[in-house]
This record gives structure tokens, sequence and C-alpha cells, in this order.
């Protein structure tokens, strides 16, 4: 029997909501740095993960207001992010690495096999550590270098919610615990994101101009 309340399920939205606004503000400074493909793979990442805390919030809502058990939400979350997450991984890495021509070959994933928690935790924590790996560069190169302490912290609850995801998240205490990492994690990510576009994310060159 989970132990939840309708103020803890609000709560729930918060970090959601601190993610899609932290990733909107990066695809408006990045869209001009990445090819399509790069591009495509992050916003698909990012829309996956935004979507999958919606769910897990929306789940956990009905169940506290009593409406229904809607289990699907629940089992849908960790495939979902943790997907996500590392498309974002990968598309943010192109960036770094392809100059944005629009016509680099669509990068073939290979969908991960569903065997348990830990896997899609797994894929969760690498998709996200390459993405705050990223930034953390992006913000070395605006030479906003305390701008790293951010993305670590955010990176670090990170790893702190794979760690309570195996916890027995009936108890409300285990939740309201995992709901303040995670508001912690996300909050720190859109400040982050907020000072880099502040600080001319959107007028950094990142690949130099070769032509004659």
């Amino acid at each position: 029997m989970n132990d939840f309340s309708v103020s803890m399920a609000l709560v729930d939205y918060i970090p959601v909501v601190f993610f899609f606004f932290a990733t909107a503000l990066l695809m408006r400074d990045l869209y001009d740095k990445m090819s399509k493909a790069s591009f495509a793979l992050f916003a698909v990442g990012t829309l996956n993960v935004t979507i999958a805390g919606a769910l897990k919030a929306t789940w956990k809502l009905l169940y506290a207001a009593g409406v229904c058990n809607f289990e699907a939400l629940n089992h849908m979350f960790f495939p979902t992010q943790s997907i996500g997450f590392l498309l974002a991984g990968i598309g943010i890495v192109l960036m770094l690495v392809k100059k944005p021509d629009g016509k680099k070959a669509a990068l073939a994933v290979v969908p991960p096999v569903f065997s348990g928690t830990f896997l899609f935790v797994g894929l969760m924590i690498a998709g996200l550590g390459v993405m705050d790996t990223v930034l953390c560069i992006l913000a070395a190169k605006l030479k906003k270098k305390w701008l790293i302490a951010l993305f670590a912290l955010s990176f670090v609850c990170s790893l702190c919610m794979g760690y309570l995801s195996s916890q027995d998240f009936a108890k409300a205490s285990m939740n309201w615990i995992a709901e303040g990492v995670n508001v912690v994690g996300q909050g720190t990510l859109l400040w982050g994101a907020y000072l880099l576009h502040k600080n001319g994310l959107a007028d950094l060159k990142l690949h130099e101009d070769n032509a004659a």
C-alpha cells in the first residue's frame, strides 16, 4: 500500500517543470550549434524525460486522490526516462564533435535490453552524466567555471535518485526525500542553464569556420 498524499503528488511536478524549462533554454541556445541529427536526439531525449516525469507524477496524483491506481503510468517511468537521458546525452556529445551542417547520417540507436530497474538507472545516470559534462565544458568555454559546481550538484542529486530508486517508495518519508533531492537536482540544472543563457551561450562559437 503506497503512502501518498495529494500535496506530495503535486510537489512531484516541480522537478518536471524545472527540467522542461532548463532543456528548453538549452535547445534555444544550442540550436545553431547542432546538426539536425544531434538536435533531434537531444530534443526527443529531453522530451521523453519530461513526459516520463509528468506521467509518474500523474500516476501518484491519481492514486493519492483515490481516483485509480493507473499502474501503466508508473511502469513507463524508468524505460521512458532512461532512454530519454541516453538519447539526450548522445545528442549533446555529437554537438561537440560535429559541425552543424545539417547533413549528417542519422545515428542508429540500439534499444537497451529491458532486464531490470538498475539497467534503466544506469542509462539515466550515464546520459545525464554526459549531458552535465558537456554543460561544464560550455561553462569553461564561457569563462564561467564556477557554474560547473551547479551542474556537478545536479549530477550528484541524480546519483542520489539512482540509489533512492532502490528503496521502499511505499513509505511517505522516502517519497518526500526523493522529491526533495529531485527538486534540488533539476532546480540547479535550470539555474545553470539560465546562467549559461545569460552569459552568452547562444553566441558561443564551438567550431572554427574553415570556409575559404
